[in-house]
């Protein structure tokens, strides 16, 4: 006679839009595998709508406690899984102590402020036998997998050029939020906060980089960091991109074109993507029945916080390290830091220049006299 599998005991951290709206209910698409235990805010009033929205979607509130205090809250309830959706200043710290008392984290990007901050994250995991994941979830749609597949595969045939474009906008209200902009509470500007899923995402398809050459600016907002960052990339396959990430564009989208010899394939979205979105024009010289066997497949899974939550739950039943963490989540930080390193020096930066004595590893201004907080 088998045993209903234990769920594992989940918290979230922050109780804001990204966790009402998106952590929430990837927790109830996985009802079955993991519980909501605590909910920690110190915002009373923000806790108390998170309980009651986390009511209307059939969840069982009363078994979810409420803090005011993270330290606490680890203490008290022993969490399996802890979900971090607080602003990105705090990630660091509560990753660590989360790790320390033996959860799992899946952080909001970016998992930190600096590659030196990461290091001490994975060394906190090393020490406690415990991961931390930051979500990229555009990774987990099915179009993604299936597109990584086909271009790792060679399927597709060599990549050749890409283009990766995150062109959003944001006017001053939303920068008027405290934390926005500001390198100790953001880490940068689009570069870091709203075009690194799509690069992440691109370097996902590509592989490892070798090369950034960068420009950034600050042309509208009053902002520390740039609001408007542009780069070319040299992959180790010897493929080029070009990287946009700007939040300056009234007409927005996100847009990812990788263009392989014998085919171009084209991902174009906004905030995330399911298969239609994806499309692959051949070459003149491919035969049509090949480029049927590029056709997305039948079972359509978007790009979500719930989709890269259940490979995080598979990793945790196999005892593997999940995906979106370790060094698979490090080069993209790496990249982050890569670009503002050669943005603000006017030099191209290799993969693996940035370390301990480089000015980028503690924080991504460098401490650029243009760039750095005034002192």
């Amino acid at each position: 006679m088998s045993s209903t599998p234990t769920r594992l005991r989940a918290a979230v951290v922050g109780t804001g839009g990204i966790v009402t709206g998106s952590h929430l209910p990837a927790l109830r698409a996985h009802h079955d595998r993991v519980e909501l235990r605590a909910a920690v805010d110190v915002d009373p009033a923000r806790l108390d709508a998170f309980r009651t929205r986390a009511g209307t979607m059939g969840m069982d509130i009363e078994g979810v406690a409420g803090y005011a205090d993270f330290d606490a809250m680890l203490d008290e309830v022993r969490p399996d899984l802890v979900l971090i959706g607080t602003p990105p200043s705090l990630h660091r710290s509560q990753t660590v102590a989360a790790l320390k008392a033996g959860a799992w984290v899946l952080c909001e990007k970016p998992l930190c402020l600096s590659l030196a901050e990461y290091d001490e994250i994975a060394a906190a995991e090393e020490a406690a036998g415990t991961y931390a994941s930051v979500v990229f979830q555009h990774r987990y749609g099915s179009g993604a997998v299936h597109a990584r597949e086909l271009i790792a595969s060679g399927g597709l045939g060599a990549p050749r050029v890409a283009h990766c474009q995150t062109t959003w906008h944001r006017d001053s209200a939303y920068y008027a939020v405290p934390w926005r902009g500001r390198w100790e509470s953001e880490g940068g500007g689009p570069t870091m906060g709203h075009g690194i899923h799509q690069f992440d995402l691109l370097l996902h398809l590509l592989g490892d980089w070798t090369e950034v050459r960068a420009m950034a600016a600050r042309l509208v907002h009053d902002t520390e960091s740039e609001d408007v960052s542009t780069a070319l990339v040299r992959f180790e396959s010897g493929a080029l991109a070009t990287v946009v990430n700007s939040v300056l564009s009234p007409d927005e989208v996100s847009r990812i074109r990788i263009d392989c010899d014998d085919a171009t394939v084209e991902l174009t979205h906004l905030y995330g993507h399911s298969n239609d979105d994806w499309t692959y024009t051949p070459a003149p010289h491919v035969e049509p029945g090949r480029a049927e066997t590029w056709r997305t497949p039948a079972a359509d899974v978007p790009s979500s916080h719930a989709a890269q939550l259940g490979a995080l739950l598979d990793a945790y039943e196999q005892g593997a390290r999940p995906p979106g963490s370790g060094n698979d989540a490090r080069r993209t930080l790496e990249f982050a830091a890569a670009l503002y390193k050669s943005a603000f020096t006017g030099k191209p930066v290799l993969a693996g220049e940035i370390a301990a004595g480089d000015p980028y590893y503690p924080a991504m201004h460098g401490s650029h006299p243009d760039w750095s907080p005034a002192r």
